[in-house]
């Protein structure tokens, strides 16, 4: 595809996106390729990162600048742009650049990466227009149900209603909202199948009558138990069994051989124990006995107790001596994704051990807040897999920033167990590719390829509510709303239809609530709002035909291009 130079064309109705990451070289070729976007791009230096990859792209002009300064902003025409991206690893820096942009054009759309989520929901409210969005957040359920065996994350809430993957013959057919996809017969995935009973995949309302898909909640007896084996083993446990035995004892000893009731004996056990005992020599030598054992017992009891407790006060856990674990999941990396990934599988009920060769790693406290096993050393070593239970875990997730530590992990961790379920970040998506096609029971993600459709869609102020991946694609739920002047503006709903890439599956007319089951031959109308579930080529097109064409002049960058909507990492 020739490149379009914006060199012949004054800067209006373009978009700005600053970065130059794989997130950021991924959204722009959303931007050009698929929505045939206009895009100037602010990063450091167009031959490190991915600068190269960018400045080949059609439809961009680069800007080089190490600071995103006023004067960059204005080199870039932000004050004429319709939207900027913000998409460098800086939360506090892409909030500052932010409030520079707003100054220049306080009408601009912003779409801002950031992970710290509590701090993205503070940065929305302090612009009119803006969409505060984390790749690791939009990414973390792919990984979480790759790791479970699950074929796609599974909840999606949409206008009070809780929609969710699963396999057909799992859900009643009166629940399906639509086919997601087709895998008879071997080789790739049949996407949106015009036939929802010929789908193995599909989209589905939750009716409550069935638990979470994903969920392995943890069985109370199993708690308990834990409980209970966590107050034996620990360093007090031995000292604890001895005098509680001693206590049960005297109590027997009052109950049985010295005739008092049960209420009776357990009164005289209580104060025995606490130091009140009355002596008196006329006593039965049985309650003798036992009362002796009571009082000595309690003045060792009470202070194994105390220091027990108070202990756990202090360092906030008994310090139980780890134990061996199983069916969980090892993560390796705790970084922004492997953070989120651990909490998530954690909140599912899955048990978690982490690793990381740092002790300060960014999620290193939460593993400890949560009480999931940390690991602090080499995954690559045979001993750090071995002290993660590597043997009896049903899952490995390795997503540090490295694509080789990941594979390296990964073959040492197929070299334990053949059988283990891997799943890999891995950037390079040549490598990605090859290393699942040859490497059995492996699956490759990217964060990137992830994110990068939502963070292109948000800046053309659409709204992409989730991603849901199926094997190496990646499908795609929007809220579209429909502008006068449009193509589709007049034609019947069954147009927007297409077999392969995209169907609407809701539909909410001006001012009236939506509509799940919308009819074929409604004409759509200016201000309808479309809920459409596609692929990415076929959102790019439903995105054009719900906009008004382009003014005369503006060349088309959008090709048609084939959907290659591939996960690779």
């Amino acid at each position: 595809m020739p490149t379009v130079s914006l060199r012949r064309t004054p800067h209006r109705d373009h978009l700005v996106v600053c970065g130059d990451d794989a997130l950021a070289a991924r959204t722009i070729e959303e931007l050009t390729t698929r929505y045939g976007e206009y895009v100037t791009v602010i990063l450091p230096s167009r031959q490190r990162n991915h600068g190269p990859q960018i400045a080949r792209l059609p439809g961009v002009r680069v800007i080089e600048r190490d600071q995103l300064s006023a004067d960059a902003f204005h080199d870039a025409h932000v004050q004429s742009a319709r939207a900027l991206a913000l998409l460098r690893q800086d939360d506090l820096g892409n909030f500052h650049a932010a409030l520079r942009a707003a100054e220049l054009n306080p009408d601009l759309r912003l779409v801002v990466a950031i992970f710290n989520t509590s701090l993205g929901e503070r940065v929305r409210s302090f612009f009119t227009d803006c969409a505060v969005l984390s790749g690791s957040a939009m990414s973390a359920p792919s990984f979480a149900a790759a790791a479970l065996g699950e074929p796609a994350p599974s909840h999606i809430r949409l206008s009070g209603r809780t929609l969710y993957v699963r396999r057909n013959s799992d859900v009643d057919p009166g629940t399906v909202v639509c086919g997601l996809a087709a895998t008879a017969g071997g080789g790739a995935p049949r996407l949106l199948p015009a036939d929802s009973a010929s789908a193995d995949l599909v989209l589905a309302f939750a009716s409550g009558k069935s638990g979470d898909p994903l969920a392995r909640r943890r069985n109370p007896l199993r708690t308990v138990a834990g409980l209970a084996r966590r107050l034996v083993w620990h360093k007090f446990g031995a000292a604890f069994g001895v005098l509680f035995a001693v206590l049960v004892t005297g109590f027997t000893l009052l109950a049985t051989v010295a005739g008092y009731s049960l209420t009776n004996a357990l009164y005289l056990t209580f104060l025995d124990a606490a130091g009140a005992a009355v002596t008196n020599s006329r006593l039965a030598p049985a309650e003798k006995v036992a009362q002796f054992m009571l009082t000595f017992d309690g003045m060792a009891f009470l202070p194994v107790v105390t220091a027990a407790v108070i202990g756990a006060r202090l360092t906030g856990s008994l310090r139980v001596k780890p134990r061996p674990v199983s069916d969980h999941v090892v993560v390796v990396g705790l970084g922004n994704v492997g953070t989120r990934i651990a909490g998530q599988l954690h909140d599912l009920g899955v048990d978690v051990v982490c690793v990381d060769s740092n002790e300060n790693a960014a999620g290193a406290d939460l593993a400890r807040r949560l009480g999931m096993p940390l690991i602090i050393g080499d995954a690559r070593r045979e001993e750090t897999l071995r002290a993660a239970d590597i043997g009896t875990s049903q899952a490995l997730v390795s997503v540090t920033s490295s694509d080789s530590v990941n594979l390296e992990t990964a073959l040492h961790a197929r070299a334990l167990r053949d059988d283990l379920r891997i799943v890999l970040r891995l950037f390079d998506d040549d490598l990605a590719e090859r290393v699942q096609k040859a490497i059995g029971n492996t699956i490759s993600r990217s964060v990137p390829y992830l994110a990068a459709p939502a963070f292109a869609v948000a800046m053309l102020e659409h709204q992409v509510l989730r991603t849901i991946p199926v094997g190496r694609h990646v499908l795609l739920v929007a809220e579209i709303h429909l502008s006068s002047g449009a193509e589709l503006d007049g034609h019947q709903l069954r147009e927007v239809h297409k077999a392969g890439e995209a169907r609407v599956i809701a539909l909410q007319r001006r001012g009236m609530t939506l509509d799940w089951s919308p009819a074929d031959d409604y004409r759509l109308a200016p201000q309808d709002r479309l809920f459409v579930l596609a692929t990415r080529a076929g959102l790019g097109r439903v995105l054009a035909r719900s906009r008004p064409a382009p003014p005369r002049g503006r060349p088309s960058l959008m090709s048609d291009p084939p959907d290659t909507s591939d996960l690779s990492d």
